[in-house]
């Protein structure tokens, strides 16, 4: 899980750099962002999993289950806060950083180990 949130914040960076390049600071701003709305819950999710994979019952369904509910809330949560409070979003740097940053973990999916 650790390299799934590295590789969303090494992604994060990536496209928040490109879209400053192609649309000034309003897009970094908006693609940043976007970037945060995908990251920070994810890794609350990872963390959650970790430690109740410590407890001498380990995991269980229902574990996931809330923690994915969590997510998800966190994550409409932080949109929503985005949008509230920064006017001057960039919509098209901010969704484009959402999704590239959620579906970077195919990346990993297509490494070959030795």
């Amino acid at each position: 899980m650790l390299r799934i949130i590295l590789l969303q914040l090494v992604t994060t960076v990536v496209v928040t750099l490109v879209a400053g390049m192609l649309g000034g600071l309003p897009a970094l701003w908006s693609a940043l962002l976007g970037g945060v709305c995908c990251v920070v819950p994810n890794a609350l999710f990872a963390l959650r999993l970790h430690v109740s994979a410590q407890k001498p019952g380990g995991t269980n369904p229902m574990t996931f289950f809330f923690g994915e509910f969590i997510k998800i809330a966190t994550t409409f949560a932080l949109m929503g806060a985005i949008v509230w409070l920064y006017h001057g979003v960039h919509w098209l740097a901010f969704v484009l950083s959402f999704i590239v940053v959620l579906k970077s973990y195919f990346i990993l999916l297509f490494r070959h180990r030795p």
